[in-house]
């Protein structure tokens, strides 16, 4: 006799850790720059250069790289830009049953700030989240039958699981080149640029997926020509790609995150030698999990009509997708210009942050609180003051529907932007209109008593000795044939057969006539 099992593959956290660190450096202005008179605009990426696993932590080194806009009280070009490094080196502390295994390192930049401390000097200032996730991959070996033993009679029970099918990590290279228009000059210097990827789309194919979306490129750049000593472009480049995924299929299910792990701009010259070019490198990190649904019949009890068989159990944890959804969020609001801040001339671009504050469980569904962050770089009448930022926070909430949803389930909301219009409505005053992408997957988990082994031994004979051949049977409430086959060491087929039955339903009250059936004692 043989148990017959099947591997589910089934991801989970193995454990979890995160560090808040405060980076906080000071930072001339190089020579060949002039004074700062206001600082415009920032920005701010994280990269992340060493990730070593050490008995019970982790060490991250990385740095936190930074692009300023500022104005500076030139006449000929009043804008310019001072870039920079601060460097970090934390440890992270883990669990040891961690101690060995892969960790995924996240960040977020939850704020940054620059200073003026004077002309010459600036203060960089930024909150750094670093989040540590050790995952493992596992088989819960399930036993769905047993072969070697026409004798053993065994019930099968089915749940509905979703195990993991694809579970890994890629990248993908997106190469493009911008042409400038002809109405615009060429240029000098590269001074800020923002690369954004925007409405990526994913459609699952026999061993592959293809992805689709825009990466949205704005540039400030110092231009030749004196009279336009500043000028800016933005575009946007559509991209597709068919991505190889050997394991997965058009009707499983895709959790596919995306964000950009590398971006290069270079200016380069037309066939005219003249700087007119573009040309943009953006490495997209991709985290790939593909689930498959499935009706696993697995085994729920046995017996035999000539042996005592005892099953050995456990509990068993299995997932069930509950909801795989994209919950779409508008959000409109104005934002005035402060008094301090000069008038609204024309509006050059807009960004915008999604941050998830808080994610509560609610009847039926997960209530997401957050805010968007905006900012609007804007031209101002004063050609010595050519830019200044607008900023805004935009509170939101959504709630997500999720029939069933219980305080164990798992679930992930990944947010994005997926559209952004800023309209001026006169000097003072900007409308904002926004989409925002709430990417939900929840699941529900399942504890099921399985079965691990099987104890083997004979019947107790003066017990079977005192047992009547033949029993006349009245049908109870809950009784099913297989409890009754059981209780009385035949089996469904032999009842059945006996007393003319053609399904295996009976209710209450229906009389059986049973014998019991033993063709060899052990």
């Amino acid at each position: 006799m043989e148990l017959i099992k099947k591997n589910i593959h089934m991801n989970k956290i193995k454990c979890r850790s995160s560090l808040q660190l405060t980076l906080d450096d000071d930072f001339n202005v190089p020579d060949v720059k002039p004074d700062i008179y206001k600082i415009i605009k920032e920005q701010g990426d994280i990269k992340i250069t060493d990730v070593k696993m050490l008995n019970g932590k982790l060490m991250v080194k990385g740095s936190l790289c930074f692009n300023m806009l500022y104005l500076s009280e030139e006449n000929g070009r009043p804008i310019h830009n001072i870039s920079g490094e601060v460097p970090f080196d934390e440890v992270i502390q883990l669990d040891d049953a961690c101690v060995g295994d892969e960790a995924i390192v996240t960040w977020e930049l939850e704020d940054l700030s620059m200073g003026l401390i004077n002309s010459r000097k600036i203060s960089v200032r930024s909150i750094l989240r670093l989040t540590v996730i050790v995952e493992e991959l596992y088989d819960e070996a399930t036993a769905i039958s047993i072969e070697g033993d026409d004798d053993v009679q065994f019930l099968t029970k089915n749940i509905t699981v979703t195990d993991v099918a694809v579970d890994k990590k890629d990248t993908y290279r997106i190469k493009d080149q911008i042409h400038l228009p002809s109405n615009k000059s060429n240029i000098s210097q590269n001074l800020y640029n923002e690369v954004e990827l925007r409405n990526p789309e994913v459609r699952l194919q026999d061993n592959k997926f293809m992805v689709k979306g825009e990466i949205v490129v704005f540039v400030i750049y110092a231009s030749e020509d004196e009279e336009n000593p500043v000028e800016y472009l933005e575009t946007e480049l559509p991209f597709s790609a068919s991505i190889d995924c050997n394991g997965c299929t058009e009707d499983m299910i895709d959790n596919i995150g995306f964000s950009i792990a590398n971006k290069n701009l270079e200016i380069m010259p037309d066939v005219d030698g003249e700087e007119r070019i573009i040309d943009l490198e953006v490495v997209l990190e991709m985290d790939i999990k593909i689930y498959e649904e499935e009706e696993l019949e697995m085994l729920h009890d046995v017996y035999s009509p000539s042996k005592e068989l005892t099953p050995i159990r456990k509990d068993a944890h299995y997932e069930n997708l509950l909801v795989r959804n994209n919950s779409k969020v508008r959000v409109n609001d104005r934002i005035k210009v402060t008094n301090n801040q000069p008038g609204i001339l024309q509006i050059c671009h807009a960004s915008g942050e999604v941050k998830m504050d808080e994610i509560n469980l609610v009847d039926n569904g997960l209530e997401v609180n957050g805010v968007l962050e905006v900012q609007i770089l804007y031209i101002c009448a004063d050609d010595n003051r050519p830019l200044n930022v607008l900023k805004g926070l935009i509170p939101f909430t959504q709630v997500i529907d999720v029939k069933d949803i219980k305080p164990s389930s798992i679930y992930q909301v990944k947010s994005g932007l997926e559209q952004l219009s800023v309209m001026m409505l006169d000097s003072e005053e900007i409308e904002v209109k926004s989409g925002i992408g709430l990417n939900t997957i929840v699941f529900d988990v399942l504890q099921e008593p399985i079965i691990t082994d099987i104890e083997v031994s004979g019947l107790d004979y003066e017990m079977f000795q005192s047992m009547p051949s033949v029993v006349g049977y009245i049908v109870k409430g809950n009784d099913t044939l297989w409890d009754v086959a059981k209780k009385y060491y035949t089996t469904i087929d032999k009842i059945k057969e006996l007393n003319g039955l053609e399904g295996d339903h009976i209710k209450l009250g229906d009389k059986l006539l049973i014998m019991k059936k033993v063709d060899k004692l052990i």
